[in-house]
């Protein structure tokens, strides 16, 4: 029998209707998840337990009047730090902003799923402003993979990766500026979108940066979506809101569906043997189903990450300066340095990374203008050590890792990671699946479609 804590929510959902299970019990069953895993893997820096089991019981009143709030009302949901929550402080993961007023309202994600009748359980870790694929941070300290805690989790949804996958609650918000969704999903072997810029709004937009649900099942996925794209004026960003029914339009055959296969971007590190074979493995099952699967070649190079690296370097380093000198040596040295090193750039030269940005996402989209979905490992090596900032701990080379996934929040094009594997270790490995610009639906449809031909997944981890 399956445990209250490992139910989807479409399954938490269904119970509900049906009576044979209560918002309570699986809001009390996340709970006591959290409390035999958590000392472990250090995912939840604010836990909400009082104020989770009353909205739980309020949710509890709703089903049985017949009055839910939204197919996912009840079911507990973890949000990541960095949006904003009524309630809560929003430190962004880092010691320098520690100890900041607390939020009176919610930001666009957090204000749908309190719409929708969501139990919120938990603000999840992240690493230093969000600027690490990696689980360490200066506030929060470091996040664990639950498949082995000696392992990180990729980042920057850190928290919310290894909530997921550990079983509190089937529902995780993450944030992705360059893969901060896909790539904890990845190595810690759940299913993430990152949607099209705009599709869900958020407060403040910036240029790559959207919200996206992290789920065990792309259904699950499917009902976030359903909630996260309703809109929000706060958004100016945002793209005109259509009703999408992403849940009730998953299924899709993959029959004459045309894949671009990529398993080199043209910069970064190598991808290993392993991931390389779970990605052909993927690509075979997709042509087994009738699809078309072409390779595609390298049209990315180093030139266009390093111009990428010297604008997220000198966005923070904006930020950093106008901290005073106290709250600045609160910030994690590994991120301070990296960040700093952009103040001896010229504003010429801050243009010039600029325009190779866009360059990016031209090439980006050219590859998509020729098949439907591009196929890509979303990361090209297992996970590293828990306390790493990034392969190596190298400060000029410290995106090697994330070239496959940075460069479609550039295209702003919607791409997700499925799993698709495990490694030698048993540690998880994961699909990227990219898509048109605006075709979210379609990739949830594409990611549906590969859960139903891989081959089965390992249990859980932390059991």
């Amino acid at each position: 029998m399956t445990a209250i804590h490992d139910l989807s929510a479409a399954e938490l959902a269904a119970a509900f209707r049906a009576k044979t299970l209560s918002p309570v019990e699986a809001t009390k069953a996340a709970l006591d998840r959290i409390e035999a895993c958590d000392r472990t893997l250090n995912a939840v820096y604010l836990l909400f337990a009082d104020r989770a089991l009353e909205q739980a019981r309020e949710s509890e009143a709703r089903w049985q009047r017949g009055e839910s709030l939204s197919p996912i009302d009840g079911v507990p949901v973890t949000i990541k730090d960095n949006i904003v929550t009524a309630g809560a402080p929003t430190p962004i993961g880092t010691r320098a902003l520690a100890g900041g007023p607390v939020a009176g309202t919610d930001a666009p994600p957090a204000a749908r799923l309190r719409e929708a009748g969501c139990v919120f359980l938990a603000k999840t870790t992240m690493p230093d402003f969000g600027m690490l694929a990696s689980g360490v941070s200066s506030f929060h300290g470091v996040t664990r993979n639950p498949w082995n805690p000696a392992k990180n989790t990729s980042g920057s949804s850190s928290g919310a990766g290894a909530a997921v996958a550990a079983g509190y609650g089937p529902l995780a918000l993450g944030t992705d500026i360059g893969g901060s969704v896909r790539l904890p999903a990845a190595w810690c072997g759940i299913f993430a979108l990152k949607p099209s810029l705009g599709r869900v709004p958020i407060d403040p937009p910036f240029l790559g940066r959207v919200t996206g649900p992290m789920t065990r099942t792309v259904r699950d996925a499917a009902l976030l979506m359903d909630e996260l794209a309703k809109p929000d004026p706060r958004d100016f960003m945002a793209l005109p809101y259509e009703r999408q029914d992403f849940a009730a339009n998953l299924d899709r055959d993959p029959k004459g569906v045309r894949f671009g296969l990529c398993l080199d971007i043209g910069a970064g590190l190598p991808v290993t043997e392993p991931i390389r074979a779970a990605i052909l493995d993927a690509a075979r099952r997709f042509e087994a189903a009738g699809a078309v699967v072409e390779p595609v070649e390298p049209f990315l190079e180093p030139e266009l990450y390093h111009a990428l690296d010297l604008f997220f370097r000198a966005r923070l380093a904006a930020q950093l300066l106008d901290l005073a000198p106290e709250r600045l040596a609160g910030c994690l040295p590994f991120v301070r340095d990296w960040a700093m090193a952009a103040v001896r750039s010229s504003a010429i030269e801050g243009a010039r990374a600029l325009a190779k940005l866009f360059e990016m996402r031209a090439r980006c989209q050219a590859v998509l203008n020729r098949v439907d979905y591009l196929l890509t490992p979303t990361l090209p090596i297992p996970p590293f050590a828990a306390e790493d900032a990034c392969p190596g701990n190298d400060l000029e080379r410290p995106f090697e890792h994330i070239v496959f996934t940075a460069p479609f929040n550039q295209s702003e094009q919607p791409a997700c990671s499925v799993p698709c594997g495990v490694d030698p270790e048993g540690l998880p490995i994961g699909l990227q699946i990219v898509g048109k610009r605006f075709d979210d639906r379609g990739v949830l449809q594409m990611a549906r479609a590969f859960e139903r031909l891989r081959a089965p997944l390992p249990p859980w981890p932390m059991a």
